[in-house]
């Protein structure tokens, strides 16, 4: 059995236990054990238990975000030792890349990374694809590392069981809980924030590597906006983003392929959703085109699937 340390920052903490959730059947087929932070116990020496896991562990996953660079502790202490045992060829680190962020200039920018090419988590439209790819990884990583002798496997078992007071506790502490009327109307808010901000970023990065393309971007008011694609001088592509109560609900965000939200139609349409552990984003499903699953969204799949619908004539 591989034992597998989780190298994350506090910020990440969602997305760490989502992909641990994924890591499941590794588990119940003895292939891992895995240990992170949240393991030790009150009491517990922070750093002496970090280091010890660390140490023990064939397998370190880097969870790699823009928190974890900026991290020292991370960084400095965690990062460059898990190095230092991946150049001894005593570990295997894994860079798994959660958001976008400037990570190829870091130590292990010259390790291949997971997901595919290195897209990171987040910019999934379904993030259970991604952490479904990063598994597999994981799992083929542990497949090509040398077999331990028998001597060194009973030296680890004993170990794993020699300090059992700071670490017999389960990782699956999730509970369910009931979300207010206010967290929704707050995350639908926030959703249409985001989609506004990924709208214009997108707009000015396609703008800037398509010298004969000219865009515009505009607030028609507090909950809706409009976008426009020009080729050559001829407008290709226009859409209008809105919620409230111009969709069929008022906890809805509506996407349509006219640049005028006052008309009140559209193409697609995103509602808020949970699961009993997480306010997340679903789409009506009108798009059919657009390949989309009908799972849950992340306020970054979202804002990609209506990006998606915008530029599609243009990508035909």
């Amino acid at each position: 059995m591989a034992r597998l340390f989780f190298s994350y920052s506090h910020k990440d903490e969602t997305l760490r236990n989502e992909l641990e959730t994924h890591l499941a059947l590794l588990k119940r087929q003895g292939i891992i054990s895995s240990w992170h932070d949240r393991r030790i116990m009150a009491g517990g020496e922070l750093n002496k238990s970090i280091s010890k896991e660390i140490e023990s562990s064939q397998i370190i996953l880097l969870l790699v975000s823009a928190n974890f660079l900026a991290s020292d502790y991370c960084y400095e202490k965690e990062m460059i030792r898990a190095m230092e045992k991946h150049e001894e060829e005593s570990a295997v680190v894994i860079p798994v890349i959660l958001h976008p962020c400037d990570w190829h200039s870091s130590p292990f920018g010259k390790l291949r990374a997971t997901p595919t090419d290195g897209k990171p988590v987040s910019m999934y439209a379904n993030q259970h694809e991604a952490f479904s790819i990063v598994a597999k990884d994981i799992r083929e990583a542990i497949e090509n590392l040398p077999k331990p002798t028998a001597s060194e496997t009973n030296k680890h078992e004993l170990e794993s069981h020699s300090d059992t007071s700071q670490n017999v506790r389960s990782s699956n502490l999730r509970i369910k809980r009931k979300f207010s009327d206010h967290e929704r109307d707050n995350f639908l808010e926030n959703s249409y924030d985001y989609m506004a901000l990924y709208f214009e970023g997108s707009l000015q990065e396609l703008a800037n590597r398509n010298p004969h393309i000219k865009i515009r971007f505009k607030r028609l008011d507090g909950t809706s906006f409009a976008a426009f694609i020009y080729s050559s001088g001829d407008k290709v592509a226009e859409c209008s983003v809105y919620y409230g109560n111009r969709g069929f609900g008022s906890n809805t965000i509506a996407f349509s392929h006219s640049g005028d939200a006052a008309l009140g139609s559209f193409n697609e349409q995103i509602s808020v959703v949970y699961d009993g552990f997480t306010l997340q984003l679903k789409a009506l499903g009108m798009s059919v085109f657009s390949g989309q699953s009908n799972e849950p969204l992340s306020q970054q799949g979202a804002a990609e699937l209506f990006w998606s619908l915008f530029i599609r004539n243009l990508q035909a």
